[in-house]
């Protein structure tokens, strides 16, 4: 009876741990020791990044650790994170990579950024290159520019952050249209699954095309930032904007759908349905879907109970298995389209690029910071 009683308190206590967030003070050391890794390793915000090639420091991977930072900095806001992140503006004079009519999603996310800092100190000229390019959206009848799932998180948070700032209802509509599209057309039936709540990353992984278990090859990243993209949208439009509850239902949809895929230590593989295939921790899907889920439970369209556990599952896997004492990240897969790109993953191995993961990583805490205790 005494063993009984033991192992019914341990359960009591496993579930009460699971539903419990962690320590916000902790969160926030945690997502400061990695950006402070990262702001160390690239001082000069101007640096051009070499790979393969010599890129300039606003492409989209760099765009999106400065909307970690900006959400890092809404949390705890810091003269030297909007300085970081002002600089880095400033040096591009608020410009887009491509110009200020580039049809490429890639090109102008950029621009969540740059309308983040117009909003804390506007000025005409901060916003004159990005109004050119979302009036372009806006004026030209393409909805079908984003033609790989990424597209929908480096675009899609740009006209949602204009059509509140313009509190103009068409950068809303473009928006809707835009995404639609892609979930509905491209790859002739679109992009999304219903059946399985996962999204192809682009045309050429629509079936036939398998995965070597036979199963659809749904990419972890692929999926995060499109899970990212509805949590970030659903936070920035009014609750009273056109086709909100379409992207509600569309983020309910894909968390349900990840659910069962998580893996038993937290993380997720980088093929969602087949941890065969490279199977193994990843980072950046796992934050992006934190994110989202986070997001989620903070603002009701999740169920708590369900998706708490799940959360600081993933949470704890982060901080716990690949950030480093020194704030470098691990597990991070590099640039791809595919589970097979960047392969192998390790904890200390370098991706080509470390920037876009530490984004996803300080969006994520910056949710996992605001989860309330019951």
């Amino acid at each position: 009876m005494k063993k009984i009683w033991v192992a019914l308190l341990a359960g009591a206590c496993g579930i009460i741990q699971a539903q419990t967030p962690p320590d916000r003070a902790g969160v926030l050391k945690q997502m400061e020791r990695a950006n402070t890794y990262f702001m160390k390793k690239w001082p000069d915000v101007g640096k051009t990044i070499i790979t393969n090639k010599e890129r300039p420091s606003h492409i989209w991977t760099r765009a999106v650790y400065y909307e970690g930072l900006m959400a890092l900095h809404t949390i705890h806001p810091r003269e030297e994170y909007y300085n970081y992140a002002k600089d880095w503006a400033d040096f591009h004079q608020w410009g887009l990579r491509g110009g200020n009519t580039t049809r490429n999603a890639d090109n102008y996310c950029a621009a969540q950024t740059y309308i983040d800092l117009y909003n804390l100190a506007p000025g005409a000229e901060k916003l004159r290159n990005i109004r050119i390019q979302t009036n372009m959206l806006l004026h030209t009848p393409q909805n079908d520019d984003w033609s790989w799932i990424d597209a929908i998180q480096m675009g899609m948070p740009v006209l949602a952050k204009m059509g509140v700032l313009e509190q103009d209802d068409r950068y809303f509509e473009k928006m809707y249209e835009m995404y639609m599209y892609t979930r509905n057309r491209h790859g002739k039936n679109g992009l999304f699954n219903e059946k399985d709540g996962l999204w192809w990353r682009d045309a050429s992984f629509v079936p036939p095309y398998k995965e070597p278990n036979g199963e659809d090859c749904y990419w972890s990243r692929g999926n995060g930032w499109v899970i990212m993209a509805l949590a970030k949208v659903l936070e920035i439009i009014p609750e009273d904007a056109p086709h909100r509850d379409q992207y509600i239902k569309d983020l309910q949809h894909m968390a349900r759908a990840l659910v069962p895929v998580q893996r038993k230590d937290g993380f997720w593989n980088v093929s969602l349905h087949d941890p065969t295939h490279f199977g193994g921790k990843e980072l950046s899907g796992t934050a992006m879907f934190v994110y989202g889920m986070a997001y989620g439970v903070n603002n009701g369209f999740l169920d708590r109970e369900t998706y708490l556990p799940v959360i600081l599952k993933g949470w704890n896997a982060m901080v716990g298995d690949a950030l480093h004492d020194n704030g470098f990240l691990g597990y991070v897969q590099s640039t791809g389209k595919e589970p097979g790109d960047g392969q192998p993953l390790s904890h200390t191995k370098v991706p080509d690029f470390e920037d876009y993961a530490l984004g996803a990583f300080l969006c994520a805490g910056s949710e996992v910071y605001r989860i309330e205790n019951p």
